[in-house]
């Protein structure tokens, strides 16, 4: 990402979410499925010309939370690259692709059918052992094989959905879990190593098992590189060509603290992130009237329907859509005023339109700018402790401002509240 100021939020190409982050919003299938008089047997005709079939592999990092308390933003970010580096090259070596822009510190790819179990297995167990050798970060995998409807780049449906919630919630760092969809898929004879893993709500009614991937042949050959140089070996950063050589200037310097500070005062900015998080839409017509499809296209009906709103709220000038991506929104204003005052709107116009929310809202420095798609993304801990305000503390209907935000915003029938939540101690304003 480019650090500069927010641009008008009529700038083109700035709310373009098919081209920022996906899964973000497919605006033109939302369209025919309103158009189409919002029925099941429509939503059936839109989302069966989208349906794959293969395996999701999901990763996320573990032990981020303790290395954030003594790293920066731009240290935390060089750490997470190199996995993010491994995973793309071993899994693009043996046909996968990724799916979506891989912000933060998760990663995805999608493997076609005709993929063997084995030999995706093999290579996932040796990216570990190579993340394991040269990072100081390690991740969770979980792999499902199954059937997703593929949207704008993004897999959607509830076994996508599943395999998401196994690899963020179910895993540990080094660990490679898999469901039986994808144990059953391994030749007779195969000589991994599975043991069952106690897991809830995994695809398939009755719930399926989940196995650890404990031991097994690994990919014969180191793929050659990391990705970590050449512009078709790189994985879908979210950050522009000149901010990502400085990543990696970085990366093959951590302990260089005075080019940490340097790069650290070249691209990060105070700004104030809005993080709002709608409520779940009414089962009702997905459990009874058109099943998965229905619900599918209902909650992304609702999500367009908030940016929608949101971006008729937003000031011209000084604030930005980020993304809304699924029930999540998020936006980056210059101001700490004019954000608490979209956020107490925001909720009122959407509380009209049906929907309730819970929102949060903080201010600090940040990672922020244009991504290579041209739209925007967002990192640093305002955008954590947004997040932490809003979908683990608020009640639904509730915004919340941080200290550094109630400074600068009416407070009027707000209260200050404090919690306590992975051992950090947090006080904010809540109304």
């Amino acid at each position: 990402m480019t650090s500069d100021r927010l641009m008008p939020r009529h700038d083109p190409g700035a709310f373009d979410l098919a081209r920022d982050v996906a899964p973000g919003l497919p605006m033109a299938l939302v369209e025919q499925w309103r158009a189409g008089g919002r029925t099941a047997a429509g939503a059936r005709l839109l989302l069966g010309a989208h349906v794959t079939t293969g395996y999701s592999v999901v990763s996320d990092s573990a032990g981020l939370t303790r290395l954030s308390r003594s790293l920066g933003l731009l240290e935390v970010l060089a750490l997470i690259d190199g996995p993010k580096r491994l995973l793309h090259a071993y899994g693009t070596a043996e046909g996968g692709r990724a799916v979506g822009v891989w912000a933060a510190d998760n990663a995805q790819m999608f493997h076609p059918a005709s993929t063997g179990a084995d030999v995706l297995l093999s290579a996932l167990l040796r990216t570990q052992d190579e993340i394991a050798r040269r990072c100081r970060v390690r991740v969770g995998v979980g792999v499902h094989h199954g059937s997703f409807y593929d949207l704008d780049g993004g897999l959607y449906g509830p076994e996508a959905d599943a395999v998401e919630i196994l690899a963020e919630n179910h895993t540990e760092g080094g660990e490679i879990a898999v469901t039986e969809a994808v144990a059953e898929r391994l030749p007779a004879g195969h000589s991994f190593v599975l043991r069952r893993k106690d897991v809830p709500g995994v695809p398939g009614d009755p719930p399926r098992a989940v196995y650890r991937v404990l031991d097994g042949p690994r990919a014969a050959s180191p793929v050659s590189g990391d990705g970590a140089s050449g512009e078709g070996a790189r994985y879908p950063i979210p950050y522009s060509a000149a901010f990502y050589e400085d990543l990696l200037r970085l990366e093959r310097a951590p302990e260089d603290a005075g080019l940490a500070a340097t790069l650290a005062e070249r691209h990060l900015s105070e700004r104030t992130v809005v993080l709002v998080e709608r409520g779940e839409a009414d089962a009702g017509d997905g459990a009874g009237g058109g099943g998965s499809e229905v619900a599918i296209l209902r909650e992304l009906d609702l999500s367009v329907l908030m940016r929608e709103t949101g971006l008729r709220l937003l000031p011209e000038v000084g604030a930005v859509e980020i993304k809304v991506a699924g029930p999540l929104g998020i936006y980056l204003f210059d101001e700490p005023a004019a954000a608490a005052r979209f956020a107490r709107d925001l909720r009122t116009a959407l509380a009209a339109a049906g929907m309730t929310c819970r929102i949060g809202v903080d201010s600090g420095p940040v990672l922020a700018g244009r991504t290579p798609g041209g739209g925007w993304d967002v990192a640093g801990a305002p955008v954590n402790l947004a997040s932490k305000m809003a979908q683990d503390l608020a009640a639904p209907g509730l915004v919340c401002l941080s200290e550094a935000v109630g400074a600068h915003a009416d407070l009027d029938g707000f209260a200050l509240v404090r919690h306590t939540v992975s051992g950090v101690d947090m006080t904010f304003h809540q109304g």
